[in-house]
C-alpha cells in the first residue's frame, strides 16, 4: 500500500493499553506432554475473552519422572498461573509485543516492523534526500510505533530519527484536519519542546523526523541507559535504582510544567507525559511526541488513570502523569501501585507535597490540581528559567475548533470507560461480599431462623384450627375474647425467644 493511500475499510483501531488477564482453566495430557488451556480476557468484559492452549514462554522447572501425575500437574498449574499473573500485572511486560502476541494472537499476528518498512520505503520514493541507516529495534514501548536511524545524503555525518506510527482508537479528527495538523507540527517552537524536522501523514498513519540525540531521554538519565537499547532491557529490571538531585528535580519539573501550561492554553491536547517522552538537551527538558494525541494513541499510563473517575480531562491526565514522572525522578523507579498510601523519604518535603497532590488516594478520589496550581507550589515557585527563545505555535481557528471537538471525544471515551470499570468494581465487591465465609454463615443462620419460624407458624395454624373445631362442636356460646377465656397458646409461642 502506497504511503498516501487510504487504509482498508473497517480496520479495527485497538486500544493496546487495555489490560489482558490470563487464567488457566484446565489441563490435558497429549502423548508425552501436558497442555494447559488458558482463558484470556481483554478489559472487564467477560464477553471479550478467548481460549489459547500451550505455552511458549519460560516455564517453572521441569520434572523428568512422574511429570504426568495428577498432583504434579495441579501443582505446576499453580506455578504457571502465578507466572502469568506476574507478567500481566507488570506495567512494562504486559505491554510487550511478545506477551500480546502470545495472549492475543488474532489481534497481534501482523509484523509491525515489516508494515513500517513498507510505509517508509514508499515515502522515500518521493523524498530521495533521506536514507535509512538502520532500524532502531524495540526502543519504544508501543507495538504499532517503529523507529529508524536516518541520515541526509548530502550531510552523511548528521543523524536523525524517523518515527512511524499507526492510528489509534482516539483518532477523532477528520482526515483533512489530521493531515493539516501533523504538517503544522514542525512550525511549533518552544524552549521545552523537541523540534520536529519533518512531518507528514496519510489517512492511516504518520511519519515524523527529528534529530537523533546521543544523550537520550530523561528516563535514560534516570536508569543510566543507552538510547539505542531495547525498551525492556533498559527499563524493566534496572541494575541500580537512584533518583535525581533535588535541583534537577526542581528545574526539570518546572520546565515540563511550563510546556504543559503552554499546550493547555493553546487548546492542544497532549496526554502522553512520561519519562521516555522527555528529551534531554543540555540543561533543558524537551517534550516529545506531540503527534500522539492527533493520531489517537492511548496514553502509557491509561490503565492507571482509567481507574479514577475524577481524572477525566486531558489536563487532569497530564497532571496525574506528571505525578508519575516526579515520583520516578525522585526515587529512580515508578510507583509500585497507584494511589500511593505513603511516600518514602524524599530530598525535600516540598517534593512529597506535590506527589501527595497528584498520586495520593485523596487526590485520585477528589481530582487533580491545575498546572498553574503546581507551578505555585514551593517546589517550583522559586525556580528561575533562563531562556530567550519565544514560544510560537500558530493554529488556525478552524483547526482549533477541530482540536476542541476531538479533545471532547477523547474525554468522552475515557469517561465511559471509567464508568464501566466503576460499575464492574462495585459488582465484583458485592459478589465477593456475598460469597464470603462470614456472609455464608449469616445466610445459614437466617435460613435456620426462617425454617423454625415457618414450623412454629404452621404449628400455630394447626392449633387454631383444632381449637375452632372443638369450640363449634361443644356449642359453647361465650366468645373467645371473653375475659374468662384462657389465653390462647399461640400468644405464648409468638414471644418465645429463638
Amino acid at each position: 500500500m502506497a504511503f498516501m493511500e487510504k487504509p482498508p475499510a473497517g480496520k479495527v483501531l485497538l486500544d493496546d493499553t487495555v489490560p489482558l488477564t490470563a487464567a488457566i482453566e484446565a489441563s490435558q495430557s497429549l502423548q508425552s506432554h501436558t497442555e494447559y488451556i488458558i482463558r484470556v480476557q481483554r478489559g472487564i468484559s467477560v464477553e471479550n475473552s478467548w481460549q489459547i492452549a500451550g505455552l511458549s514462554l519460560p516455564l517453572p522447572p521441569k520434572k523428568l519422572i512422574g511429570n504426568m501425575d495428577r498432583e504434579f500437574i495441579a501443582e505446576r498449574q499453580k506455578g504457571l498461573q502465578n507466572y502469568l499473573n506476574v507478567i500481566t500485572t507488570n506495567h512494562i511486560l504486559s505491554n510487550c509485543e511478545l506477551v500480546k502476541k502470545f495472549l492475543d494472537p488474532n489481534n497481534y499476528s501482523a509484523s509491525y516492523t515489516e508494515i513500517a518498512l513498507q510505509q517508509v520505503s514508499m515515502f522515500f520514493r518521493s523524498e530521495p534526500k533521506w536514507e535509512v541507516v538502520e532500524p532502531l529495534k524495540d526502543i519504544g514501548w508501543r507495538i504499532r510505533k517503529k523507529y529508524f536511524l536516518m541520515k541526509i545524503k548530502n550531510q552523511p555525518k548528521e543523524r536523525l530519527v524517523l518515527s512511524w506510527a499507526d492510528l489509534g482508537p482516539d483518532k477523532y479528527l477528520s482526515d483533512k484536519d489530521f493531515q493539516c495538523l501533523i504538517k503544522l507540527l514542525p512550525s511549533c517552537l518552544h524552549p521545552y519542546i523537541y523540534r520536529i524536522t519533518f512531518a507528514t501523514a496519510n489517512e492511516s498513519s504518520a511519519l515524523l523526523i527529528r534529530m537523533f540525540n546521543e544523550k537520550g531521554t530523561l528516563k535514560d538519565l534516570i536508569y543510566k541507559a543507552k538510547p539505542k537499547d531495547p525498551f525492556l532491557r533498559k527499563y524493566c529490571n534496572p541494575k541500580k535504582i537512584q533518583g535525581l538531585e533535588l535541583q534537577q528535580i526542581k528545574t526539570y519539573g518546572r520546565q515540563i510544567l511550563e510546556v504543559l501550561k503552554f499546550l493547555h492554553d493553546k487548546g492542544f491536547p497532549y496526554g502522553h507525559l512520561h519519562a521516555s517522552n522527555v528529551m534531554l538537551e543540555g540543561d533543558a527538558c524537551r517534550l516529545l511526541d506531540l503527534e500522539n494525541s492527533l493520531l489517537g494513541l492511548p496514553s502509557f499510563y491509561r490503565s492507571y488513570f482509567s481507574q479514577f473517575r475524577k481524572i477525566n480531562t486531558l489536563e487532569s491526565v497530564d497532571v496525574h502523569c506528571f505525578g508519575h514522572l516526579l515520583y520516578e525522578m525522585t526515587y529512580g523507579r515508578p510507583p509500585d501501585s497507584v494511589p500511593v498510601d505513603s511516600f518514602p523519604p524524599a530530598p525535600s518535603m516540598a517534593v512529597v507535597a506535590v506527589l501527595e497532590s497528584t498520586l495520593s488516594c485523596e487526590a485520585c478520589k477528589n481530582g487533580m490540581p491545575t498546572v498553574s496550581r503546581l507551578l505555585q507550589m514551593p517546589l517550583f515557585s522559586d525556580v528561575l528559567l533562563t531562556t530567550s527563545e519565544k514560544p510560537q505555535f500558530k493554529i488556525p481557528t478552524k483547526l482549533k475548533e477541530a482540536l476542541r471537538i476531538a479533545k471532547e471525544c477523547i474525554e468522552k471515551r475515557l469517561i465511559e470507560e471509567q464508568k464501566q470499570i466503576h460499575q464492574h468494581r462495585r459488582l465484583t465487591r458485592a459478589q465477593s461480599h456475598h460469597g464470603s465465609e462470614e456472609e455464608r454463615k449469616k445466610r445459614k443462620i437466617l435460613a435456620r431462623k426462617k425454617s423454625k419460624r415457618s414450623a412454629v407458624e404452621n404449628s400455630e395454624e394447626h392449633s387454631a384450627k383444632y381449637s375452632n373445631s372443638n369450640n363449634s362442636g361443644s356449642g359453647a356460646s361465650s366468645p373467645l375474647t371473653s375475659p374468662s377465656s384462657p389465653t390462647p397458646p399461640s400468644t405464648a409461642v409468638e414471644h418465645a425467644p429463638f
